[in-house]
């Protein structure tokens, strides 16, 4: 009966650490692989997805300006870097390196980002992200693109859940809700949002310090898009 207990023991804790081996090499397995550290003057692929995940920490204030994506480690990207780690409580020197890499990785996840998942921006008719004015693939990438740019908004409204009200939206889809023909929302680069108990003005604010170019409100929800940064129409600045 005794070894029979100890076999069962041994077996619940061999079952229990191939379990959490399993999780962490899938965390790993999701989290960008950081080779370096990157400072201005820096360029290369690592410093274009650092500006993707930077994105969102365009300014201090209300102020038309964005992060260029471009794979070029400048003064504006060293400024982003700086506000995103004052925001994260890190040394805030513009210079990454492993602690802010790891900070970078913590907003990550293989379903999108830590707070926005993917299946939150399809289009509310079942079509995913097909059918619309860009490929799915292209579509899924912006949608990565905006999301980081909502975990900056998120933090500047005190960490208050934000809730997607509309995302991408199908060429058909778009159509049936009355949308412009060449609706940012056909491309992944729009979001309508909402965020309970705080006021559509504050939520502007936020988006506007956080490198979304076009920015109105309506009743019960604010539209934020980066039309200004994709070449898909419109590329001037629209805070109505």
């Amino acid at each position: 009966m005794v070894k029979v207990y100890r076999s069962f023991m041994v077996f619940s804790f061999t079952l229990m650490l191939g379990l959490v081996l399993s999780l962490v090499s899938a965390e790993e397995a999701s989290a960008y692989n950081w080779t370096r550290t990157l400072s201005e003057g820096s360029s290369g692929a690592d410093v274009r997805e650092l500006q993707i995940r930077v994105a969102g920490w365009a300014a201090d204030s209300p102020q038309q300006t964005v992060v260029s994506v471009d794979g070029q480690f400048g003064p504006g990207t060293r400024a982003a870097v700086i506000r995103f780690q004052r925001a994260y409580g890190l040394s805030a020197d513009g210079i990454v390196g492993p602690q802010t890499q790891a900070k970078l990785n913590d907003l990550e996840s293989s379903n999108g980002t830590k707070h926005f998942s993917y299946s939150e921006f399809y289009s509310k008719d079942g079509s995913q992200f097909n059918g619309g004015n860009v490929s799915a693939a292209t579509v899924r990438e912006n949608v990565r693109r905006t999301m980081y740019k909502l975990e900056a908004v998120r933090v500047k409204l005190g960490n208050r859940p934000i809730n997607i009200n509309s995302g991408f939206r199908s060429i058909s889809h778009n159509r049936n809700v009355g949308g412009a023909s060449n609706s940012q929302h056909t491309y992944g680069i729009a979001a309508d949002i909402s965020v309970s108990g705080v006021s559509n003005a504050t939520v502007q604010n936020a988006a506007k310090s956080s490198g979304f170019s076009g920015i109105y409100s309506e009743s019960g929800f604010t539209h934020m898009d980066s039309r200004v940064e994709f070449p898909y129409g419109s590329q001037a600045w629209w805070w109505r």
